[in-house]
C-alpha cells in the first residue's frame, strides 16, 4: 500500500487567504495550481476563480470578459433565474441549457484568471495580491483554467485551458522568471484540455498528453500529440480510455501532472472521475523512449478525496493535480482539493514504482 502523507498544514491555500482582484469581486477558490521551482523558491501558479458580489434574490451576476474600444474589460450579465425557466442552475459552476443535442454550458458562474504564490519551504506561501496573467476577451473570454508548467532549459512553458463561448481549447504563454510572460497563442483546439507537455524531446519531438472531448462518437480520453517547435501539434495517438466497470475511472480521464522520469522510465499522475463526478488520481509508469507505452500502472488511487477539505467545498468530493515536484526521491504532489483549495501530498518515488502492476 503507498504511504501517502497529507501535510499537516493542509489546506495551504484557501479562499480566505487571497485577495479579490476587484472590489466588487468574491474568491471562490485557489486551485489547481502548476508546480515549478524557480531560484531559491516554490512557485505555484494558482487558478483563482471570482464571482461577482451584490446579487439580489433569484438573480445571478455572471463576470465575462468583452473588448471595448480596443480594451479588454470585465462585463457583468444580469441572469433572472424566473425569467429563464429553460436554464439550469443547480451544478454551482456552470448554467446550463438542454438543446437537442444534450446539456450545453451558457455561462459560467466564476471567472478565472492565473495568480503567483511563492514559498521557500514549499509548505508556506505568499499569493500576490494581483494576478499574473489575466484572461483576454479573443482568448479567455470565460476564464484561464488549470495552468501546467514545463520548464525547458531555463523557460518555463505554462499550458491551460482557455474558455469562451465558442469552447474550452488549451494556450501556451512562456516566462524566464514569473514576472513578465509571451503569449504563444491557442495550440489544441476546442473542446480540449487536460494538456501536459513533457520537460524534453524524445525521439526529437517534443510530446504531450490532451484530452480531447468527442461530442458524438467516443469518450473524453487521453490522447498523445507531437510537435516539433511547442505550437503545431499533430500525430495524435489515443492513449488510454476510461474504464467501463463500476470503477473509480468509468466517467473521464485526463493529464494530471507533469511527467518525469525515473530509472524505470516516465511517470505520469493523472486524474480520473467516475459517474458521479468523483474525481481521484492514479499513475502510468511509460517506456522511456516511447511514451505510448505502458509499463505498468495502478490499480487504485494514489490519492483520493477522504479529508473534510477534499469532500466539502465549492465543488467536493474532488483532487485534482497539474503538477508535482521531485527532490531527494520524494514526489511533492500540489493538488486542488474541492475545488477551491490548494493541497500538498508527498510520497516515496519507489513505493510509487513498487505500487504499479506491470501490464
Amino acid at each position: 500500500m503507498l504511504e501517502v502523507k497529507r501535510c499537516a498544514e493542509n489546506p495551504l491555500l484557501s479562499p480566505e487567504m487571497v485577495k479579490p482582484s476587484r472590489e466588487d469581486f468574491k474568491v471562490e477558490g485557489v486551485f489547481n495550481c502548476g508546480v515549478a521551482r524557480y531560484e531559491d523558491e516554490v512557485i505555484l501558479l494558482c487558478r483563482v476563480a471570482e464571482s461577482v458580489r451584490g446579487a439580489g434574490e433569484g438573480e445571478v451576476l455572471v463576470p465575462v470578459v468583452e473588448k471595448n474600444q480596443e480594451k479588454d474589460e470585465i462585463t457583468v450579465v444580469h441572469i433572472n433565474k424566473a425569467e429563464h425557466p429553460e436554464l439550469d442552475f443547480t451544478d454551482s459552476r456552470t448554467i446550463n441549457k438542454m438543446t437537442k443535442q444534450g446539456k450545453k454550458t451558457v455561462y459560467l458562474t466564476s471567472l478565472s484568471h492565473l495568480r503567483v504564490a511563492r514559498s521557500k519551504d514549499g509548505v508556506h506561501f505568499t499569493i500576490e495580491d494581483a494576478p499574473f496573467v489575466c484572461p483576454s476577451s479573443e482568448e479567455e473570454s470565460w476564464g484561464m483554467e488549470d495552468p501546467r508548467i514545463t520548464q525547458i532549459g531555463y523557460t518555463y512553458y505554462i499550458n491551460y485551458t482557455s474558455v469562451t463561448e465558442n469552447g474550452a481549447s488549451t494556450s501556451l504563454i512562456s516566462t524566464k522568471d514569473f514576472k513578465l510572460y509571451e503569449r504563444h497563442g491557442i495550440i489544441f483546439a476546442p473542446e480540449n484540455k487536460d494538456v501536459t507537455i513533457f520537460p524534453e524531446k524524445i525521439g526529437g519531438m517534443y510530446m504531450a498528453f490532451n484530452r480531447p472531448v468527442p461530442g458524438g462518437i467516443g469518450n473524453p480520453e487521453m490522447w498523445l500529440a507531437e510537435s516539433p517547435d511547442l505550437i503545431h501539434w499533430g500525430r495524435q495517438k489515443h492513449f488510454c480510455g476510461i474504464s467501463h466497470g463500476g470503477g473509480w475511472d468509468n466517467g473521464r480521464i485526463g493529464g494530471g501532472a507533469v511527467p518525469f522520469q525515473t530509472e524505470k522510465g516516465w511517470v505520469k499522475i493523472y486524474h480520473a472521475a467516475d459517474r458521479n463526478n468523483r474525481y481521484c488520481l492514479g499513475a502510468f509508469l511509460l517506456d522511456e523512449n516511447d511514451p505510448s507505452m505502458v509499463l505498468a500502472k495502478t490499480g487504485e488511487p494514489i490519492l483520493e478525496p477522504v479529508a473534510a477539505y477534499e469532500t466539502d467545498g465549492f465543488f467536493g468530493n474532488v483532487v485534482f493535480t497539474c503538477g508535482c515536484l521531485v527532490e531527494n526521491g520524494i514526489v511533492s504532489l500540489y493538488y486542488g482539493a474541492a475545488d477551491d483549495k490548494i493541497c500538498r501530498a508527498d510520497f516515496s518515488v519507489n513505493d510509487l514504482l513498487a505500487e504499479m502492476k506491470a501490464l
